[in-house]
């Protein structure tokens, strides 16, 4: 690989500067959702169970080539913060909880393998959050409900 000074750059092509930070949690996960999508039949591996990994260890999982991997052989990914492509770099880079992340990368929930394609609809929905399928459960929850609540308190 050559290296050249940014000025040499931009008489070549179009150069842009980021800053570490400069994504939203939305765009880096629209980002991710993007980079899987290039390859939307890509096998990728899951993370090993990761419910039965102490909490202490769970921050150091990493598989090759798993989703997390995908993200962080991306350039923008790493210039907007992402340290590396183990568990705990990726929850705290992309915000991700406990469950979004067992729903998203286990093995308990995925298989050892996955598509990037389907991998990239699960991290779109984390993005874009369906707010309208939430409040559908809760109401029908709160229908079913009711009649119970009516039976023991009248």
């Amino acid at each position: 690989m050559e290296h050249k000074p940014v000025e040499k750059l931009r008489s070549v092509a179009e150069v842009h500067e980021f800053k570490q930070g400069f994504l939203s949690r939305r765009e880096r996960l629209e980002r991710w959702a993007e980079l899987l999508e290039r390859q939307p039949k890509r096998r990728l591996r899951s993370l090993g169970e990761i419910e039965f990994v102490p909490e202490d260890k769970q921050p150091e999982l990493r598989s090759d080539d798993s989703p997390l991997t995908v993200a962080f052989e991306d350039p923008v990914l790493r210039a907007a913060g992402l340290k590396s492509d183990k568990l705990g770099d990726a929850m705290e880079f992309f915000d991700l909880s406990d469950r979004a992340v067992h729903r998203l990368l286990c093995s308990c929930m995925n298989g050892w393998s996955m598509e990037a394609g389907s991998t990239a609809r699960k991290v779109r929905r984390l993005a874009n959050p369906d707010h309208t399928r939430l409040l559908l459960l809760t109401s029908a929850g709160l229908l079913t409900a009711a009649p119970a609540a009516l039976y023991l308190l009248g």
